[in-house]
């Protein structure tokens, strides 16, 4: 067989490798709940690779390669996790609080800030880490805050905070 041949098979191998995902740099801190999830991804993902394993060749083989490249990021994740302690402060926006504020336009909003890997922003959960986040942690009540948003800089101003349940 000709060496160009084997050289396209093992190119060909390596094209269906699933992109690895991104580790974010900045300290991975966690409510409780965001580390129970980060454990219910794991054992998630190891029955799914446990169940592939047992169709032996008749796995699907990029199925499997991706579910490994998510274990290897969920465990790094686990592993480097910081759960913060619950927020029980109203006067001070912490990772966990849920805090009430009001936009430049006059609308409220309710938003909670969490971990990254906790962050969902359709249902409200704020990663700490992001603009808005970083502009309401520290903040109380009655204080405006400055938040840089790529469409243009807003002034919010914190109406409430409720302490994590």
């Amino acid at each position: 067989m000709s060496r160009a041949f084997v050289n396209e098979d093992q190119a060909a191998a390596q094209a269906n490798q699933p992109v690895e995902r991104r580790v974010s740099e900045q300290p991975n801190y966690v409510t409780a709940r965001g580390l129970t999830q980060l454990h219910e991804r794991l054992s998630e993902l190891d029955g799914q690779r446990s169940a592939l394993l047992a169709q032996g060749e008749q796995a699907d083989k990029q199925q499997l390669a991706e579910i490994e490249r998510d274990l290897r990021y969920f465990s790094a994740r686990v592993q480097s996790a910081q759960v913060v302690a619950p927020a029980t402060s109203t006067d001070k926006v912490q990772i966990g609080s849920t805090v009430h504020y009001i936009d430049g336009e006059g609308n409220a909003h309710s938003i909670q800030l969490v971990g990254e890997d906790q962050a969902y922003a359709a249902n409200g959960l704020i990663n700490w880490g992001s603009p808005l986040g970083r502009a309401l942690l520290g903040a109380g009540p009655g204080d405006e805050v400055l938040w840089r948003r790529p469409a243009g800089d807003q002034l919010i101003e914190v109406v409430a905070i409720e302490a994590q349940a």
